[in-house]
């Protein structure tokens, strides 16, 4: 491994920060968002993540550890997040009234969805670099790019609790964090267990799952001025099947 353990990690914890980050920045320059916008957006973030859970998730997890080990894992994810939703509405996180409450409690839950993706794909990365330079720089870039739709996702709900933009970018950015605690693990450990990550990807898509269907579906119909909450999860799928088509 040229780059060494530590270098492999810094890269890991770049690629994470910026790729979540710059989604973020992406959603924060839209500025406030009116309803027919704000149902478009949390429509997007759900179509994003479910590209990212049926295309890139439990595809990745049922070729490296099989079915079983792949449902194993989306049990817990979902099972981890029906309990952090039935503590998390007596979090108050922001000013602004019960609405704005209610999106922040689901960019959090989208934020530790996100965060539990990017471990497992952090330790991808890390292994990679076990292999071969080229093989981590590759995969490097296409974390990279895929993270950028995943801060998108997470930011939507921040909009519409009415955070401000910098806060925005930097809880974004906060989710790309365990990406390169991943790294670290993965380059450490050089062939990462198949049935560990398999539970590990496995868990983060089940995570995100119940959110998309508990909050972000719902919550962007309810929105809804005509047509703009479908339209919004519809070319999140799109975009999300586009970019994962790009990086595989």
């Amino acid at each position: 491994m040229g780059l060494g353990l530590w270098k492999v990690t810094l890269l890991g914890l770049v690629v994470g920060v910026l790729g979540t980050g710059l989604g973020g920045c992406l959603v924060a320059l839209l500025g406030e968002l009116k309803q027919r916008s704000l149902s478009f957006v949390l429509g997007f973030s759900g179509g994003i993540m479910l590209a990212i859970i049926f295309v890139d998730l439990l595809d990745e997890a049922v070729e490296i550890g099989g079915v079983v080990y792949t449902f194993v894992g989306l049990s817990l994810g979902v099972g981890l997040l029906v309990l952090l939703d039935m503590m998390l509405p007596h979090i108050h996180a922001v000013q602004g009234g019960e609405q704005s409450n209610h999106f922040m409690r689901m960019s959090i839950l989208l934020g530790l969805g996100i965060a539990m993706h990017n471990l497992p794909e952090g330790m991808a990365v890390g292994a990679g670099f076990a292999v071969s330079d080229l093989t981590g720089w590759w995969l490097g870039f296409t974390m990279f790019v895929q993270n950028i739709p995943e801060g998108m996702a997470m930011a939507g709900p921040m909009a519409a609790a009415g955070l401000s933009p910098m806060k925005m970018i930097g809880y974004t950015a906060a989710a790309g964090i365990p990406m390169g605690i991943g790294a670290w693990l993965g380059a450490l450990i050089g062939n990462v267990s198949p049935v560990s990550l398999t539970i590990s990807l496995g868990f983060a898509a089940g995570a995100m799952l119940y959110i998309v269907f508990d909050e972000l579906v719902p919550e962007a119909q309810r929105q809804a001025k005509g047509h703009s909450g479908t339209f919004g999860a519809v070319a999140g799928v799109l975009l999300g099947v586009a970019i994962s088509m790009f990086t595989n």
